[in-house]
């Protein structure tokens, strides 16, 4: 070709075609090319700019807008504090990287990793080790991994700080699947089940083990993309079952599963949900956990906690500075036996009692045997709240029960709660319990901003039948009336026994429009004769004047200002104490009829004891100096003999009027009628 020629061929060729022909020898070369010219200065870049060793044996790129990379035999190492060698080694690595979002993100629309072995971890201070850059940037990684798939993998991850760990085998089974799983641009398919994890780990020291079925790929990192997921869980007697679909593993965004929980006390939850949930008897839970936002809602709620149903809703939403709990729970019928004196978490020296350890209070029958093999005399729960555990969540919980079960009998008709804490104050407003016919209304308040806990307890006795109270006998009990009442007490103490040791307040009971069996009367009043003659002629009701009993508190110790009891014919009045901290009483009560009868010995008597054991006795003196000169008297003459059992009546009338200004509180409280819902 001559020199013409060839300066003419420009404008003989367009210069698409010039183009064109470029374009072709380099799709050539790209097809052609051997990657792994540049695997050697691949790995010296990137050791020298993390400061840790890389290696692999292959490398291919396939272009496009979202290239893929695959790597083979890959080995990355760790930080220098760790022990592992090793942070990753993966037999084949290959995943896509989006050119589109770069550079305000990497986003890697899928990793396929086969014969992965990862290990992550986090210091105390803070450090990762896959951190690579300065450890002092806080600020968020621009790495996102959408979608991911394994074949015969392990991942563990260590956290020193929280403390947690876990370890991560992952596998796929479905042969059909295996091929897909193993390539980053195989479009993903989760219509079955076809890989399985299994992992094991501890959390705050409570162990706990499990599977999970998937489909082929897990949505891992902000994508939104939910996958199937089924799988059980078990901690320690704490088992767990979800079935239902999940977003974003790495951080999970969604949640649509249904949920099953059983164990044998909720106590056992703390560790995993940090709640300071009480050491209950055996539970079973199961409801619909659904995820938006910062917010997992359990709907359908329904279950038993011991013999007591359980139905509701609740809702656990992440926030700052705590964690928001709210519920609203129903039963038809609750055992107060499941509620109990929540021993079980943790107990503490209370009023010479031994302290308990954790190990011996891990479980409710644990906490309690040991509890009643150090002390078995003692009524006043030792088991002590962990303040702690107040100060790291706010609740929001109501409870009501249509129907109470009792021990012993007592007259609990029906219970409504509500439960609000917030920054480590925790307030029941209102405990109420139907309690024959009338309410026990309660308002208590915690303050756990302090190591000590301190307790404000203030409970009204709300229009309580006196005929409900007592046996239902024809003769003995036709009482009527209603009894008012209200305690105020202030303490300090980590369990309900060391705060009422220390309680300061007042407690005070009256009875108003009272009616008592005539044949009740003369019984407490010791009128021998009056009884007898009751008996054969028949009984009836009298008039009860007035009643009030008053103890001031200071200190655990309690002293009466007040003990009356006025009716038509006799006269009652009383004194004495009480010890919290010994849980020990001492009250003496003197009957005094008003008029004149036959055996009426006017003897005092004293009730006293233990709380669990109580006691009761005549005092002697009276009676043994009047039965002495009854004696004395009958050898000079047999009729005198009855002078000194004959009761000349020295019981005056009661001054009412002061009875009721000293009771005031509780006589407004034996009016209230009870608020029905």
């Amino acid at each position: 070709m001559t020199m013409a020629g060839l300066q003419g061929f420009p404008r003989r060729h367009p210069i698409w075609m010039v183009a064109l022909l470029a374009l072709l020898a380099l799709l050539a070369v790209a097809v052609l090319f051997d990657w792994n010219w540049f695997r050697a200065p691949l790995e010296r870049y990137i050791s020298a700019k993390t400061e840790r060793v890389f290696r692999i044996s292959d490398l291919h790129v396939s272009l496009g807008l979202t290239p893929t990379i695959r790597m083979r035999e890959v080995f990355f190492g760790n930080s220098d504090w760790s022990d592992e060698e090793a942070m990753a080694r993966i037999e084949t690595l290959e995943f896509s990287v989006s050119l589109r979002d770069l550079p305000e993100k990497i986003l890697v629309p899928r990793v396929a990793l086969t014969r992965p072995d990862l290990v992550f971890e986090r210091l105390k201070d803070d450090r990762k080790n896959w951190k690579l850059g300065d450890p002092s940037d806080t600020s968020p990684s621009k790495l996102r991994i959408s979608t991911l798939s394994v074949d015969r993998g392990r991942l563990r991850y260590i956290d020193h700080g929280e403390p947690f760990q876990i370890e991560i085998q992952g596998s796929t089974f479905d042969p059909a699947s295996q091929p897909r799983v193993k390539d980053a641009d195989a479009p993903p398919s989760n219509v079955r089940y076809s890989t399985e994890y299994a992992f094991k780990g501890s959390y705050h020291g409570a162990g706990f083990s499990g599977t999970a079925l998937t489909g082929e790929v897990l949505s891992f990192q902000e994508s939104g993309v939910p996958f199937p997921v089924k799988g059980t869980l078990a901690a320690g007697t704490t088992k767990l079952e979800v079935e239902g679909t999940v977003a974003d593993a790495a951080n999970i965004s969604a949640i649509d599963t249904r949920l099953r929980i059983e164990g044998q006390t909720l106590a056992n939850l703390y560790p995993f949900l940090l709640l300071p949930l009480p050491a209950s008897p055996p539970y079973q839970l199961q409801g619909h956990l659904v995820l938006k936002g910062n917010r997992y809602a359990m709907d359908d709620l329904r279950g038993k906690i011991g013999s007591t149903d359980v139905t509701g809703a609740g809702a656990y939403v992440e926030k700052a500075p705590r964690p928001l709990l709210t519920a609203r729970l129903h039963s038809k019928l609750l055992n107060m036996a499941d509620l109990g004196p929540m021993i079980g978490i943790q107990t503490q020296a209370s009023a010479g009692k031994p302290q308990l350890s954790q190990a011996e209070t891990r479980s409710r029958p644990a906490a309690a045997a040991k509890d009643k093999a150090i002390d078995p005399n003692h009524i006043l729960p030792a088991g002590s709240f962990d303040g702690s555990r107040l100060q790291k969540i706010d609740a929001e919980v109501t409870l009501d029960a249509t129907r109470l079960m009792v021990p012993k009998a007592l007259p609990l008709e029906s219970l409504r709660a509500s439960l609000r804490l917030h920054d480590a104050l925790l307030e029941l407003n209102p405990l109420e319990f139907g309690f024959a016919s009338g309410a026990i209304v309660s308002q208590i308040r915690l303050d756990a901003r302090e190591p000590t806990i301190r307790s404000d307890v203030q409970v009204n006795l709300q229009r309580v039948r006196v005929d409900a109270l007592m046996p239902k006998q024809k003769r003995i009990a036709q009482a009527a009336g209603f009894l008012g009442g209200t305690l105020q007490l202030k303490g300090s103490g980590n369990s309900i026994a060391d705060a009422a040791a220390k309680a300061d307040g007042r407690i005070v009971l009256t009875i108003a429009n009272g009616r008592i069996s005539n044949l009740l009367d003369a019984a407490s009043s010791l009128q021998g004769g009056k009884v007898l003659q009751l008996l054969i002629g028949g009984d009836r009701e009298i008039d009860v004047n007035c009643g009030g009993v008053a103890f001031d508190v200071k200190q655990g110790r309690g002293a009466s200002s007040l003990l009356v009891v006025d009716t038509e014919q006799t006269q009652i009045l009383g004194g004495g104490g009480f010890d919290l901290a010994r849980e020990t009483f001492d009250i003496t009560v003197a009957p005094k009829p008003k008029q004149p009868g036959l055996l009426s010995l006017r003897t005092p008597v004293r009730v006293f004891g233990t709380f669990k054991q109580p006691e009761f006795a005549l005092e002697k003196g009276p009676l043994v100096a009047r039965a002495g000169g009854a004696i004395a008297l009958a050898a000079a003459a047999p009729l005198a003999a009855l002078l000194p059992l004959l009761e000349t009546g020295p019981g005056l009338e009661t001054n009412c009027a002061s009875v009721q200004r000293q009771v005031a509180p509780a006589a407004k409280q034996a009016k209230t009628p009870r608020k029905r819902r």
